[in-house]
């Protein structure tokens, strides 16, 4: 016969787990936009979701395992979510929102199991919440942040030959698609715009293609600069001088950005002064006479 100690901690690890992924659910969906704000961000936005959600492919699956894995994106709220992130990621091939939310789940999981083992405590499976945010802040987060400093840091120039292009006489269109194929080297910028060239050729509004290379990258400035262009567009205003102006504005920005992070510097290097340096100087300094005055006095 089992031992009924071992089937009471068992049950208590599953409701406690079963909880803390209750709570993070009750919690995430009160902090959710409501339903009027989401339809609010635009039809644009919606159609984007649909056609990228990888998720609205497993509703006609007869597949048990399809089925779980859209129980727990639809009851965790993470359909829109892990499809953004995936967006934001660039689309790699590596990896699809499927895979991000089984590694989620296996970080909800392997997370309070191990600290369960270490330390014994069923308090440790409050930490489910803690594994399953865990890939958020250790994997895609950086990932993210450094595909959009690659797209940013390129942005000032590429919208200078635009404005140079457009002023020869090409569409704005036509000279984004030369400065993509004369680049020496395809960064993440002229791979988006690349995208975003294709979607036009396939049939789709510029307006729309635009929008969704802003959503892409997921940057102001690229969103600014979207919306710069479908303002010309509407109004029929020279885009080339206001390309120009923005393309100033934004290495002004980066000139005040730099110059603030210079700033902070100085500041900042106060910390390992403090805790390394100070501490070592004063150890050197005056061990000796510490030294002295336990083996017999000072010298003098």
């Amino acid at each position: 016969m089992m031992d009924p100690e071992k089937i009471k901690n068992a049950l208590l690890i599953v409701i406690s787990t079963i909880g803390s992924f209750a709570a993070f659910t009750a919690v995430q969906r009160f902090l959710a936009p409501r339903e009027e704000e989401r339809s609010a961000i635009g039809d644009i936005s919606d159609m984007e979701g649909r056609e990228l959600s990888a998720f609205s492919r497993l509703e006609n699956s007869r597949s048990f395992w399809d089925k779980l894995d859209l129980f727990f994106a639809r009851q965790l709220g993470l359909e829109k979510k892990l499809d953004e992130t995936y967006m934001l990621l660039g689309s790699p091939p590596g990896t699809n929102p499927l895979k991000m939310l089984h590694l989620k789940l296996i970080a909800g999981s392997v997370l309070p199991t191990l600290f369960f083992a270490l330390s014994g405590s069923f308090f440790c499976l409050l930490f489910a919440p803690l594994g399953f945010l865990l890939p958020d802040a250790a994997v895609w987060a950086g990932r993210i942040r450094r595909r959009q400093e690659d797209i940013i840091r390129n942005f000032p120039t590429f919208v200078d030959l635009g404005a140079l292009m457009i002023e020869s006489g090409l569409d704005y269109m036509t000279a984004f698609d030369r400065i993509v194929k004369i680049a020496p080297v395809k960064t993440g910028l002229e791979m988006e715009i690349e995208k975003t060239i294709n979607e036009v050729q396939l049939g789709y509004a510029r307006r729309d293609a635009l929008r969704r290379l802003s959503m892409r990258t997921g940057l102001q400035e690229v969103r600014s600069f979207v919306g710069l262009i479908v303002q010309s567009d509407e109004l029929g205003t020279s885009l080339v001088e206001l390309m120009r102006n923005y393309s100033a504005d934004m290495r002004f920005r980066r000139l005040n950005k730099a110059e603030k992070l210079a700033a902070q510097a100085s500041t900042k290097m106060l910390i390992p002064l403090f805790i390394f340096i100070f501490p070592t100087v004063f150890i050197l300094m005056l061990a000796p006479m510490i030294m002295d005055l336990i083996t017999g006095g000072m010298p003098f």
